[in-house]
């Protein structure tokens, strides 16, 4: 645990890339077999669901710390981290534990199935047997919130290096659905058993934003184009008389979509087939708020499935009769792919072939590109032609050419601290606009936004929350309304679930309008008047 602990130190403190990938590097290449595997699940997103609620860390955290409990909220309220405020308030250990991260989360799946009296006491235990660092670690493991700045990308990479296995075949490898607790290191990446590649999907090729001009990529006829839809990304895989659905999160969502069954009885053995899931209702493809109301459901109803039928828009065939085919051109898949759907297409399959443009001039994609909202797309996708199908995110031959987002002049009301070596900051906004309502004109919360600002911006910003707080609800706090920022978003749709009747697509904040009063900002009403 104290390797692991400092790790995360290192980790967490710094913002280079070589960096990172050094300290992971080393890591794996001391760290215990069964450390590794728990390390790649942890920065992978696998992560032992939370044995207990934050209402009792809170109290029993608290009276180990014998201090007031209105000092422990207060202190939380300044830190804004829990797991970094117990950490702070407990006191040292005198006795640090020896335990490794393997045994501590053996011990955290476990502990779900005890008493509240028997967590009371495992907690305060380890809590008092360990060093600063590690309790923070320990207990941001227990509350399910273990959030670092490392991508699986990165981890691979330093992986990789550390054990000399190609890294496109360890991201092979570390997809699919494998579990820490009964998977060793030794099986999951250094032995070849194809028996487990069956329903393993291959690494997701993404693309880059277009930088620079859209000239820069050569001529126009080298390039295929496609509209970029909002959907959940995922990969169709028939192989050996079963399918499998996988989303890009690395989730099996098969049994998500039962309309997906109808595959099994048309797509022939050996095939991968990359493409989306979009809510696809009265032959038309919806927004992703629509696809909301089906993910995350543990049951899908007779209604839902009538009232939001879904589809996967195919854009790539990544194995064809068994063979792996993304050494293969884009134009040469995009064949196989074209033969496929020419052999089972039906009204009744709900699978449907993206459609692939080509164009002579930049200025003929640059206008196609402008009737994307239109059409209710995102923007466009443009593939060389030439392109095998990669690993990653990797430049030079896809890129998204995005639509302008949609934006809007809103209110700042509340704030939180952020997290990482922003936590001392706060840098996760609230915004809110106005609406007329029976007693006068009034802020409605509409959207989170916590990126677009530099550095020195947050830091205004941080210093004038802290002087202009009305109100603390835990580690949150009321501002005085008097901030307006640019907010920009992909998209916007009605929604039931929000107070302002209202769901955008990717808030973020594009500038800080400190030329506009807050008699300025736009209402519900301009918002709603961006829908399409």
């Amino acid at each position: 645990m104290k390797n692991f602990a400092e790790l995360i130190r290192t980790l967490d403190s710094s913002n280079k890339t070589s960096a990172k990938v050094e300290a992971l590097t080393d890591y794996f290449r001391h760290a215990s077999d069964e450390d590794k595997v728990w390390t790649i699940a942890l920065l992978s997103h696998r992560r032992p669901p939370r044995p207990v609620n934050t209402t009792l860390l809170r109290m029993w955290a608290n009276e180990l710390a014998g201090i007031p409990l209105w000092l422990f909220e207060e202190s939380y309220h300044i830190v804004g981290d829990l797991a970094e405020t117990i950490a702070l308030v407990v006191p040292p250990s005198n006795e640090p534990s020896d335990k490794s991260l393997t045994e501590f989360l053996l011990e955290i799946i476990a502990l779900r199935r005890k008493s509240d009296d028997h967590k009371k006491a495992y907690l305060q235990s380890n809590w008092k047997g360990l060093a600063y660092y590690e309790r923070f670690v320990f207990t941001k493991l227990i509350t399910g919130s273990f959030r670092i700045g490392v991508s699986q990308k990165l981890m691979t990479r330093a992986l990789s290096k550390a054990e000399n296995v190609d890294e496109d075949l360890l991201a092979y490898k570390l997809m699919g659905d494998w579990d820490p607790a009964r998977t060793t290191f030794q099986q999951l990446v250094r032995d070849e058993q194809s028996q487990d590649y069956l329903s393993k999907p291959y690494p997701f090729y993404l693309a880059y934003p277009i930088e620079g001009a859209i000239e820069d990529l050569g001529p126009a006829s080298d390039w295929s184009v496609e509209h970029k839809w909002d959907g959940i990304r995922s990969q169709t895989i028939r192989r050996d008389g079963k399918l499998y659905v996988w989303s890009r999160g690395e989730e099996l969502v098969t049994d998500k979509y039962p309309e997906f069954n109808a595959f099994l009885d048309a797509i022939p053995d050996g095939t991968v087939i990359d493409g989306e899931i979009l809510p696809f209702t009265n032959g038309e493809i919806g927004s992703f708020n629509d696809l909301q109301t089906r993910i995350g459901r543990k049951t899908v109803t007779q209604a839902l499935l009538k009232t939001t039928p879904v589809i996967i828009r195919a854009y790539d065939i990544l194995e064809w009769e068994g063979q792996d085919v993304r050494e293969r051109t884009y134009e040469e898949r995009r064949q196989l792919l074209e033969r496929l759907y020419a052999n089972i297409a039906s009204p009744s399959l709900p699978l449907q072939l993206s459609e692939r443009q080509q164009f002579s001039t930049w200025d003929e994609v640059t206008r196609e590109r402008e009737q994307a909202r239109e059409r209710h797309s995102e923007g466009l996708m443009l593939k060389r032609n030439a392109s095998p199908y990669q690993v990653g995110r990797k430049k030079g031959d896809w890129w998204k050419w995005k639509i302008e987002p949609l934006t809007i002049d809103a209110v700042l009301t509340y704030a939180m601290r952020g997290h990482g070596r922003r936590s001392n900051l706060f840098t996760d906004y609230t915004f809110a606009l106005w609406q007329e309502t029976e007693n006068g004109r009034e802020l409605v919360t509409f959207a989170k936004a916590y990126s677009g600002l530099t550095d020195a911006e947050f830091r205004k910003v941080d210093d004038w929350i802290k002087k202009n707080t009305l109100e603390r609800f835990g580690p949150v706090r009321s501002v005085t309304p008097e901030l307006v920022f640019e907010i920009g978003f992909e998209g916007v749709a009605l929604s039931k679930r929000h107070k302002s009747g209202v769901a955008t697509r990717f808030p973020r904040i594009l500038r800080w309008r400190h030329d506009k009063k807050i008699e300025d900002a736009n209402s519900i009403e301009d918002l709603k008047n961006l829908i399409p």
